[in-house]
């Protein structure tokens, strides 16, 4: 297998490099097989994309922090902090646990995360998979 992807980079890509688009953030990270499942609700890769679109409309910064984070063959897992503010000034701030596949060119074939809010309003509870 190649060398593979990390959930820093590709959060990072998705979210906040503006310089690349949508799409292209997308097919750097995540096979076109690419599935997710987001606190037990799975989306493919187009309705994922639409999720991402609708954060790039939210989101004017932010930043991602590991804290535990392992790969082994095409197995990957981490527990991670994202942090972001959103266009309107309020912050959201979550603990998400990642298991995921990586497929054989070294993108996102599947994650599987639970999420936990630590800071935000209710209204942002389901940030990690609004569309």
């Amino acid at each position: 297998m190649s060398r593979h992807t990390a959930i820093v980079p590709a959060l990072t890509d998705l979210l906040f490099n503006r310089e690349l688009t949508l799409d292209e953030a997308v097919d750097r990270h995540f096979s076109p097989e690419y599935r997710q499942r987001t606190d037990g609700a799975w989306a493919n890769r187009a309705e994922f994309t639409a999720h991402i679109a609708h954060l790039r409309e939210l989101v004017a910064e932010g930043e991602v922090v590991v804290h535990d984070e392992l790969a082994d063959g095409d197995r990957y897992a981490d527990r991670h902090t994202v942090r972001v503010v959103k266009k309107d000034g309020s912050v959201v701030r979550t603990e998400v646990y990642v298991f995921a596949r990586f497929a054989e060119d070294g993108r996102f074939l599947t994650i599987e995360e639970t999420t936990l809010m630590l800071e935000g309003s209710e209204a942002d509870r389901d940030l990690g998979s609004a569309r």
